[in-house]
């Protein structure tokens, strides 16, 4: 499984940042490691510069083998909380999209 972190102009993704996050995709979606090519996440600031709540937005991608891409989104007032919604939106929509192609 391939990770690739982006973010937006206002969002500093140095290598602290990205290794961090990576090491928690890992560690959460490594069950489905066979059929995930490839986990995109892009950070945004909805609002730049200015102060506000749930203005941080983290947007992921799951590339799965021979499917359609699996797309979630979380905004909250810390990189750090839209994140971990992000991700753990990602886990239960795998998780239901694995889970009824098990039960066909």
């Amino acid at each position: 499984m391939q990770i690739q972190i982006n973010s937006d102009k206002n969002i500093d993704a140095d290598t602290r940042l990205e290794s961090y996050y990576t090491t928690l995709i890992k560690k959460s979606l490594n069950r489905f490691d066979d059929t995930i090519t490839r986990i995109e996440v892009h950070f945004s600031d909805e609002n730049s510069e200015k102060f506000g709540t749930d203005d941080k937005r983290c947007l992921i991608e799951a590339r799965l083998k021979g499917r359609q891409p699996i797309v979630v989104t979380n905004t909250a007032d810390t990189l750090e909380k839209s994140f971990s919604g992000s991700l753990d939106k990602m886990k239960r929509k795998l998780d239901t999209t694995f889970g009824k192609m098990r039960s066909h």
